[in-house]
């Protein structure tokens, strides 16, 4: 009876979890949000920002760390252009650094939210099949996170819900993805200290930048590599010389 009314319990919780994302994720499309996160519009408005910003500094660091945060979280549109705000508004480096600590706390609440609500059902129903891939994180799972950080051809939302299905660590999640996301996002921040000079997103992702990220990826996955083809050595034979 005890375990039945924890079962309910933990399932209400889950509902109402899904229910705050689904919410916030609905009003951002209902009230169509998406059409203030676009270049076109942080330049009309780069002024304005400018000054508010100079004036409420502290306030605005704040919001800008919660909406990106939130926005991370919530798997929503509009992380460059929040990137480029940053830069514009704070600098390369604190830009860079104030983005750092919004993109990765929505990116602990995303993987805490995929492992809470989908992992246990995920694990029941191809356990056998995910071993592989828990065992791949659970040995390596810094660089392996890493590597996908560092290389932005995959998906940032869908790196945080398949981390989350996994039994990586969250500290583990956390740092990797803290030092992994640092150097895109000073990129993109000092793109932002010259937007009046960009005309497209594409200005800034250039192959050369692109091949850096891959460069780095690789090099962080090469400890990886080491392990699996580094062959065990074969002990020496130990030998016993017979007394007279």
């Amino acid at each position: 009876m005890e375990k039945s009314l924890n079962t309910k319990k933990r399932s209400h919780k889950k509902l109402f979890i899904i229910g705050i994302l689904a919410l916030g994720i609905a009003g951002f499309f209902f009230f169509d949000l998406g059409k203030y996160v676009t270049l076109e519009v942080l330049k009309d408005n780069k002024d304005a920002l400018k000054i508010y910003a100079n004036e409420n500094y502290l306030f605005t660091v704040f919001l800008f760390i919660l909406v990106y945060t939130a926005q991370t979280a919530l798997s929503l549109p509009g992380a460059t252009i929040l990137t480029l705000a940053g830069g514009f508004l704070f600098g390369s480096f604190l830009g860079a650094l104030f983005v750092n600590i919004g993109a990765t706390s929505g990116a602990a609440l995303a993987f805490m939210a995929a492992r809470y609500l989908f992992r246990d059902s995920l694990e029941r129903k191809f356990g056998n099949r995910l071993s592989a891939i828990q065992e791949g994180f659970e040995n390596n799972g810094f660089n392996y996170l890493l590597t996908l950080r560092l290389i932005p051809l995959f998906p940032f939302f869908l790196v945080n819900l398949a981390a989350g299905m996994t039994r990586l660590e969250l500290s583990t999640y956390i740092l990797a993805t803290a030092i992994g996301i640092f150097p895109a996002s000073l990129v993109f921040t000092n793109a932002g200290k010259q937007l009046g000079s960009i005309n497209a997103l594409g200005d800034i992702a250039s192959p050369g930048v692109l091949g850096a990220f891959a460069l780095l990826g690789l090099l962080a996955m090469l400890p990886v590599l080491y392990h699996k083809l580094k062959k065990p050595t074969a002990a020496k034979p130990k030998i016993h010389i017979a007394k007279p």
